[in-house]
């Protein structure tokens, strides 16, 4: 990883942490996968942290421009998936 990931400065530290969890997360879908459980939970604690659809879709796509993944279609994926099912973006 040779990038740096967005965040806002007025997080807390713990949502800092947390939302890295969320970018880690989207990463491990497209490297290896990630149980769709295990990502749904780490995608609704972002949600908590990052409410507004708007907010989201701006850190989302600078996400996307820095690493190449996407975050919308990778939740949109496990959204779409049964309970227990690994996530796999290729």
């Amino acid at each position: 990883m040779e990038y740096q990931y967005p965040i806002d400065y007025h997080w807390t530290t713990d949502e800092i942490v947390d939302v890295i969890k969320f970018y880690e997360a989207i990463e491990r879908a497209y490297e290896k996968g990630i149980d769709r459980d295990e990502l749904m939970t780490i995608y609704r604690r972002f949600k908590e942290i990052v409410p507004s659809k708007a907010e989201e879709k701006t850190i989302c796509g600078e996400f996307e421009e820095i690493s190449g993944y996407s975050s919308y279609k990778t939740i949109t994926k496990a959204k779409n998936a049964s309970p227990g099912e690994k996530i796999l973006i290729k």
